[in-house]
């Protein structure tokens, strides 16, 4: 059973950023995420305090379950980041409900496109209406690292 979010019952979603458990998604990242292994504290909070930040949270607990943030000028782009779902709830519809209610969240905005990247998980955003690249040869990128 769903709740009006679309989030499985006992859970709930919010854009609330004072919500936010930073050591627990920090530990989340910096240990377990391809994509941010030994991300430090520091850079984890810049990018936390530069961007949107979303949470998925036990309704009888309120321990926070997953974590996603948006990078935007809120107007034109996004960029959603750091999309992660704790090991002991995955495969119960908590990440799908949750990267749609980020991206209804974002809807208002008038956005042109949201993007992301993502090594294994293009099936779940696939459902939500994402697609690869149009064009992926017109797209450039600038490492420092």
């Amino acid at each position: 059973m769903s709740d009006r979010t679309g989030l499985p019952e006992g859970y709930e979603f919010s854009a609330d950023p004072a919500r936010v458990d930073v050591d627990r998604v920090h530990r989340w990242l910096s240990t377990d995420a391809y994509w941010a292994i030994g991300r430090s504290r520091e850079k984890h909070r810049r990018a936390m305090e530069s961007s949107l930040n979303f949470g998925v949270y036990a309704t009888a607990s309120g321990e926070q379950v997953a974590y996603a943030r948006a990078v935007t000028d809120r107007a034109l782009f996004a960029w959603l980041a750091d999309v992660y779902v704790d090991p002991a709830v995955r495969g119960k519809g908590v990440g799908t409900a949750f990267v749609g209610r980020v991206r209804d969240q974002l809807e208002p905005y008038g956005l042109r496109r949201i993007l992301l990247a993502t090594q294994d998980a293009q099936e779940v955003y696939r459902k939500l209406g994402f697609r690869p690249l149009d064009r992926p040869e017109q797209w450039m990128i600038h490492p420092f690292e």
